[in-house]
C-alpha cells in the first residue's frame, strides 16, 4: 500500500519529480521516480536500491567454514538460499564435486521447503491484494489484512502452507531462519523417523492446497485477460539453470540462455565459470548492478530470471501435477499467460506445487535418514555455487587463501539479475497509465504492481559502487563523544 505521504514530488526546470518512496510490500527498501514535464507526460522513470549492506567486503578475511551461515544474514525471506548457495561453493573449496545421497537429497529438500514458504508468503500476503481487490482498489483494505477478513479461507491456507514450508526448513536447517544444517562437503544431521513422519502427516494437503492456488492465479486471468496480458509486457531474455535432460531443477545444472525470441543463446555451461557468460555494469544512481549477457552486450543482452523464466524455458518440469499445469498454463490463450510480466504469479504457483511434490518424494526417500554426511577432498582456491532462489538465478562466487580466509567474494542475487527488467516494467506502466494524467494513490500503486510481480529482495541485490562514506561514533553511556573515525 502506498501512503500518501510517501508521494514525494519537488520541483526541477522544466520537470516535476514524484517519488514513490519507500516501495510497500517487498523485502528491502526502495523507490521510484519519475520525472514528468508541465503536462504531465512521463520523461523518465527509475527504480533506485537505496539501501547497502556490504557483505561482500566484510566477509573478507573470515574463515570460509563461517560463510555458508554468515551470508544468509543478507536476508530474512530466503536465507536457505544463500545458506545453500553458499555451501555449494564452499563444497568446491573443501574438493568436494559430489554430495552423499543423503547430503544431497537433505539439502534438496531444505531447499524446496524454502521454495514452497517463500512463494507462499509472496503470492498470499504480498501479492494477491493487488490481484483480488484491485491495483488502484482502496488502499486500506489492500492488505493482508483485507484478504483476511474478506477471504479467511485464502489466507488461513497462505499462512499454513508457508507455515509447512518452514517446518520443512526446521527440520533440516535446526531452525526456521538462519538454520547451521548445511555445511562445506555435505550436511550436519539427517532427518529422523519421527519427523519425517510429522512432514508426511501434511504434506498431501500441502499440495492440494497448492493446486488450489494454481487455479485461483488462472481463474484471475481469465477475469482480467485484456487486462493481464499486456500489463507491464515487454520481450526479454531469460537466464536458468536445468537439469542434464532439459527438466526445471531448482537446486542444482547447468545455464541455459534464450533469447527474447525464444531461440537458445546458450545451454547446459557449467557455472564454475560463470563470468563467461555474464558480465556486470554499474550505473551511479542505484546500488544494485545491472548483468547482461556477454554475448549480446549490455545494450540488447539484459535479461529475466525467476518463476515466469524457468517455467517457460524448461523443457518439463519432473513431477507430474506441476508438469500438466505448465502445459495448461504455456496453452492459455495461445501462450499470453507466458509472455506477461503477471504470468509471474501464475508461474509462482506452480513451482510452489512442483516444491510440494518433490518434498513428498523426498519424504518417502529412506536416504535422508541416512548417517553418511560429509565428505573431504583436496582444497581449492575458488569456489562457486549457483541454485534456483524462489526469485530466480542465485550465484555465490569466493576465493580463499591457502590460510583457509575468504579474500573475495561475489555474489549476483536473484533480484539483480532482474534489475533492468523491473526498470522497463516500471517504465512501460509508468508511459501506459500515468502518462499525462493527474496521479493518485491508485494509479502510483499500479508501478507497485509491476514490481512485485519479480517478487523482489531489495536487501540481497545492493552492492557498493567505488568507496562509501563512512562516520563511526564511539559513545559513552551518557551520550558524550569518546572517539570518530571517518572516511569520505
Amino acid at each position: 500500500m502506498t501512503s500518501s505521504d510517501s508521494l514525494e514530488t519537488t520541483s526541477r526546470p522544466g520537470l516535476r519529480r514524484v517519488a514513490i518512496d519507500p516501495l510497500t510490500r517487498v523485502e528491502g527498501h526502495g523507490k521510484v521516480t519519475l520525472l514528468l514535464d508541465e503536462e504531465g507526460h512521463v520523461q523518465q522513470a527509475r527504480l533506485h536500491i537505496v539501501e547497502f549492506r556490504g557483505f561482500e567486503v566484510f566477509i573478507q578475511g573470515r574463515p570460509y567454514w563461517e560463510v555458508p551461515v554468515t551470508v544468509q544474514r543478507l536476508c530474512g525471506i530466503c536465507p536457505v538460499s544463500h545458506h545453500l548457495a553458499a555451501s555449494k561453493a564452499m563444497d568446491r573449496i573443501v574438493g568436494v564435486d559430489e554430495l552423499t545421497p543423503t547430503a544431497e537429497k537433505i539439502r534438496r529438500l531444505m531447499h524446496y521447503g524454502q521454495i514452497l514458504q517463500s512463494h507462499a508468503l509472496h503470492f498470499f500476503h504480498l501479492s494477491s491484494p493487488d490481484l483480488l481487490f484491485g491495483f488502484d482498489s482502496e488502499a486500506a483494505r489492500r492488505n493482508i489484512v483485507g484478504v483476511a477478513a474478506t477471504y479467511p479461507d485464502l489466507a488461513r491456507r497462505g499462512v499454513l502452507l508457508r507455515r509447512f514450508g518452514q517446518e520443512v526448513i526446521r527440520i533440516t536447517a535446526g531452525k526456521r531462519i538462519h538454520g547451521t544444517g548445511s555445511i562445506p562437503g555435505g550436511v550436519n544431521r539427517s532427518v529422523t523417523d519421527a519427523e519425517r513422519g510429522e512432514l508426511r502427516a501434511q504434506v498431501g494437503q500441502a499440495v492440494d492446497w497448492s493446486r488450489e492456488a494454481v487455479q485461483l492465479v488462472r481463474r484471475l486471468f481469465e477475469q482480467n485477460l485484456e487486462m493481464y496480458r499486456d500489463f507491464a509486457t515487454f520481450p526479454a531474455n531469460g537466464l536458468q539453470l536445468v537439469r542434464e535432460d532439459g527438466a526445471l531443477d531448482l537446486y542444482h545444472g547447468g545455464l541455459r540462455a534464450r533469447g527474447s525470441g525464444g531461440g537458445t543463446i546458450f545451454d547446459h555451461v557449467d557455472y564454475s565459470t560463470y563470468w563467461e557468460q555474464v558480465f556486470e555494469e554499474v550505473k551511479p544512481w542505484s546500488y544494485m548492478k545491472f548483468p547482461y549477457l556477454r554475448l549480446i552486450g549490455p545494450e540488447e543482452g539484459w535479461y529475466r530470471v525467476g518463476p515466469l523464466t524457468r517455467v517457460t524455458g524448461c523443457d518439463f518440469i519432473p513431477s507430474p501435477l506441476a508438469e500438466a499445469e505448465r502445459r495448461d498454463f504455456l496453452a492459455f490463450d495461445g501462450g499470453s499467460a507466458a509472455r506477461a510480466t503477471l504470468g509471474f504469479h501464475w508461474a509462482r504457483m506452480i513451482e510452489m506445487l512442483h516444491a510440494a511434490e518433490v518434498i513428498a518424494g523426498l519424504l518417502d526417500d529412506p536416504d535422508i535418514s541416512g548417517g553418511d554426511l560429509v565428505r573431504q577432498g583436496e582444497r581449492r582456491g575458488r569456489g562457486v555455487g549457483v541454485l534456483e532462489a524462489p526469485r530466480g538465478t542465485l550465484i555465490h562466487h569466493y576465493r580463499v587463501d591457502e590460510q583457509g580466509m575468504v579474500v573475495r567474494a561475489n555474489l549476483i542475487v536473484s533480484t539483480t539479475h532482474n534489475n533492468e527488467a523491473m526498470n522497463r516494467a516500471v517504465r512501460e506502466v509508468a508511459r501506459r497509465y500515468l502518462d499525462g494524467r493527474q496521479l493518485t494513490e491508485g494509479l502510483l500503486n499500479h508501478v507497485e504492481v509491476a514490481i512485485r510481480a519479480f517478487d523482489p529482495c531489495l536487501s540481497c541485490a545492493t552492492h557498493a559502487l567505488g568507496q562509501m562514506p563512512l562516520s563511526v561514533e564511539l559513545l559513552d553511556a551518557d551520550g558524550s563523544r569518546l572517539d570518530q573515525l571517518v572516511r569520505d
